[in-house]
């Protein structure tokens, strides 16, 4: 090997490895990475899409998705129970009603 070799990768692990301990070092900042790493995977994905790579697109489309999802159930399974009750109420009023 040599010395003088591109040092992307080296960079890339060292960011990599920066993240990693700023999720792990602050609950604040592990949330919002996990995040942003889901959003910049659907970004991806629907970039590889646009560009022509369809296939590898929509897997890391769909792996994003169903991170942000898994991030964000804190806030999706209460506003489907929510709307569960609603709907429930307007059924039951509905029957009230009949001709």
């Amino acid at each position: 090997m040599r010395a003088n070799r591109s040092s992307g990768f080296a960079i890339v692990l060292i960011v990599l490895g920066g993240l990693i301990l700023l999720g792990k070092l602050t609950p604040l900042l592990g949330s919002l990475f996990g995040l942003l790493f889901a959003v910049a995977l659907i970004g991806l994905g629907y970039y590889g899409i646009r560009r022509g790579n369809a296939f590898f697109g929509w897997i890391v489309l769909l792996f994003g998705i169903i991170s942000l999802m898994n991030k964000l159930a804190w806030l999706i399974v209460p506003a489907i129970g929510i709307g569960l009750i609603v709907f429930g109420i307007y059924s039951l009023n509905g029957r009230r009603r009949g001709y």
